[in-house]
Order: structure tokens, then sequence, then C-alpha cells
């Protein structure tokens, strides 16, 4: 006998995700590799936003499938702060479907959790937007009980977030300087905030522009003007 639930989400990583908390929600203690996917639609994003199809999977387990125990052993130099946020990270990684390993890096401000494995794609997402979800998920939870040592927590895979910002920079740079030629406002395409706090970092010190966000989410965007 099997167990089957579908479910939706703005991608399909989010849509398997969805499932498999309901297929946790019926079968407690299930175990997460067993469970196989069907991608019903992937979804589609119309014009500006409008037109919205969410993406939709359909997940099947055997009704028997119990969970193996499989404990994660932080490193013995690891502190309590990083430990907690890459368990938290690496149960989100699990809970999505997705078979990553989570190494941490710990600086003076940030903790850097990056996911390698051999199917990083659905982690990251279209555009970026299953990984940008988990981080801001990571954020909002380690931020709950962490009033006096606050970090910011950033989750990467595959160097996902080295590419991303270096494309972000090269098209911030290129429309602030359109915008100097032509004296007119530039509109970029919509973005996270994670991508929008990118080019307004990168343009801060950029003689002759100012940025704004503009819009609201999830079509807000970046606004380049040229200062008079």
């Amino acid at each position: 006998m099997e167990v089957q639930v579908e479910a939706t989400g703005e991608t399909v990583g989010e849509a398997k995700w969805a499932a498999l908390r309901e297929l946790e929600r019926q079968r407690p203690g299930l175990d997460k590799s067993a469970v196989r996917f069907q991608v019903v639609s992937e979804g589609e994003r119309g014009l500006l936003g409008v037109g919205f199809t969410p993406a939709r999977v359909i997940a099947t387990v055997s009704a028997d499938t119990t969970a193996a125990a499989s404990p994660v052993v932080a490193p013995a130099d690891e502190s309590d702060l990083a430990a907690e946020a890459r368990e938290l990270v690496q149960r989100i990684v699990e809970g999505i479907g997705v078979n990553a390993l989570v190494d941490v890096e710990e600086g003076d401000e940030t903790i850097t959790l990056s996911c390698t494995g051999p199917d990083l794609g659905m982690l990251i997402g279209r555009h970026g937007q299953t990984i940008d979800a988990i981080q801001y998920l990571a954020n909002a939870a380690m931020y709950r009980g962490h009033d006096d040592e606050r970090k910011e927590v950033v989750v990467d895979a595959a160097g996902y977030r080295a590419r991303r910002r270096a494309s972000l920079e090269a098209l911030a740079v290129r429309s602030a300087e359109r915008a100097l030629a032509d004296g007119d406002a530039v509109e970029l395409d919509p973005m996270t905030a994670v991508e929008r706090k990118v080019v307004h970092i990168r343009l801060k010190e950029f003689d002759g522009v100012e940025t704004t966000s503009e819009g609201t989410e999830p079509n807000r965007f970046v606004v380049i003007r040229p200062v008079a």
C-alpha cells in the first residue's frame, strides 16, 4: 500500500517541500529518501507577475516506510551557534528532498552554509528563489532566541552566490552607465530582496547615480537614477 499526496508551490522545489511536509504529517517517522516525486507542472510566472501558474508535484511513498537513524555529528571546533544553523539548514534541505552535505564557515559577522551534492538545481530554484527562501527562513529562525549574538546566515550551493553576485554587479554597473549616458532612470527586472541589496551596495559609491527599490513583492525592482 502506498501513500500519495499532491502539492503546489512557486517552484518545483517548494512544491516538493510542501508535499513532504504533508507526508510527514500523515506518516510520522517518514524516510524522506524513499519518497518518489512526479512533476506534474513546473509552473510559470507570467509577464510582470500576471498569470502566475504554480508548480505541481505528486509525492508517493510506501505506507510502511519509516526513517532510518542518521544523526549529524558536528565538527569539534564548531560553535553552538554555527552548529544550530547548520543543523537547521540540513533539515530544510532534506525536507525538500535534496541529498546534500552542509558545510559551515563562521566569521565575525556571518555564518556561511555551503551545500554540496549531486542535485543542487532544485535547491537553488528558478532564479535562486528557493535558496533565497531557505536563507530567509534560516535567518528568521536563528534570530529568535539569539538577540545577543546575531550573525547573518548565508546559504550557498555550488558557488551560486558568487556567480550571481558577479552577474548582478556587472548588470548594476552597465545600468548605471546607461542612466548617466541617457540622463534617464533605468528600471531593472524584479529581484528578490537579497539580489536588490547586492545592486544597492555595488552602486552606493558609484558617482552620479542613486538607487531605490520600488513596487511590491514579488515584483519589487531597483530603479537607478542619475543625480542632478
